[in-house]
């Protein structure tokens, strides 16, 4: 495990959370590169973390497969926005982005994957995923729309919900990995794509009556 910057700042006010598992290398380069850019100029650090956090989360190919997904599974007109891409840029204070695993993990040299081990096999993993990321999960000021990415990630929020750690959030179960590395990703879509989309209409009306 590596520090990198691009998890330190915190949108409370968030409404949609999109949930990884851990930065990878390309997204701990980008964030270290951005923050260097920031220290050259006059910004209090807050906004240089901010800044880190934008240019850093799901970056790459990964953030373009991303937003397709969103997109067709109706997050913009849950979330009263254009495009899903606008999450990542204008509308950015609807939008928290962060990982189970905040800091960046490597195996063998290679972005960790949550295999070998599982992260209920690691102390390490497991302190971070059941208990410093539900605690950043508890500084949201509203209801917001959990979005975990992948299998791995879903079986954390699986075991956080039933110990009560996700209370008063909605989650979106069966968005797949946007990693091109996920060969299945697009198959794994359509199949959950008609439940994804009812999903986050049930979380727009349930918005609706808060």
């Amino acid at each position: 495990m590596y520090y990198a910057p691009h998890n330190e700042y915190i949108n409370k006010q968030a409404i949609i959370v999109i949930v990884g598992i851990t930065p990878g290398w390309n997204q701990m380069k980008t964030a270290f590169e951005q923050f260097i850019n920031g220290l050259n100029t006059d910004h209090p650090v807050e906004q240089i973390l901010k800044e880190v956090k934008k240019a850093a989360s799901f970056s790459g190919a990964m953030r373009s497969n991303l937003i397709q997904m969103l997109d067709e599974c109706g997050i913009p007109e849950a979330a009263h926005v254009e495009h899903s891409a606008s999450l990542f840029e204008e509308n950015r204070h609807l939008l928290h982005t962060t990982s189970v695993i905040k800091y960046p993990v490597f195996y063998k040299g290679k972005n960790y994957t949550g295999h070998q081990p599982s992260i209920e096999q690691s102390s390490l993993l497991s302190k971070h995923a059941f208990d410093v990321f539900p605690k950043e999960i508890s500084q949201m000021q509203q209801s917001a729309l959990l979005i975990p990415l992948g299998k791995t990630v879903e079986q954390v929020f699986h075991k956080l919900f039933r110990e009560g750690k996700l209370a008063n959030h909605y989650c979106l179960f069966g968005f797949p990995h946007p990693s091109g590395a996920n060969g299945h990703r697009k198959k794994q879509f359509l199949e959950q794509k008609n439940s994804l989309i009812a999903s986050v209409k049930e979380w727009a009306r349930y918005r609706q009556l808060q």
